[in-house]
């Protein structure tokens, strides 16, 4: 084992942590599941610091790919008076994990597809979906209705 940290693994978690985090927390809707999804990515990636291509691609699949399980069906922003972080807690996990992404993180579809292992098309559908849902949620109605 290790006594000190690679200084380049240091200065790459300490650029990106913060990002990561805001991000974690609006696709779980729990910073402390938020926090330990993001030290268990972080601790991984340590672990083979050295033998990771695309270390980004490696954290950011450890950090979200967990949101999409059945077994995460734990409520997201519970008791929330914030109205966007109630819209939000109003998606499914798969819904809010593709809105975050393509709204928050700024990836394409078909980074978001690559990265949470989802076609292209189904990344476009919960994309379209999560935002109608999310605008009607916010009083903005369906965007399809406009005239």
């Amino acid at each position: 084992m290790r006594d000190t940290v690679d200084p380049d693994f240091a200065s790459f978690v300490d650029a990106r942590q913060g990002r990561w985090l805001r991000t974690a927390y609006l696709v779980y809707g729990d910073l402390e599941r938020a926090e330990k999804t993001l030290l268990r990515a972080f601790t991984q990636l340590s672990m083979q610091w050295t033998r990771v291509d695309d270390p980004d691609a490696f954290v950011q699949r450890l950090l979200y790919l967990p949101a999409l399980k059945p077994w995460n069906r734990t409520p997201a922003f519970p008791d929330e008076d914030d109205q966007v972080k109630a819209a939000l807690g109003d998606l499914t996990p798969a819904q809010r994990t593709v809105f975050v992404l393509l709204h928050v993180e700024e990836l394409t579809e078909f980074e978001v597809g690559d990265l949470l292992g989802m076609s292209h098309t189904a990344v476009h559908a919960h994309g379209l979906t999560a935002f109608g849902r999310f605008r009607a949620a916010l009083g903005a109605g369906d965007w399809r209705d406009a005239q």
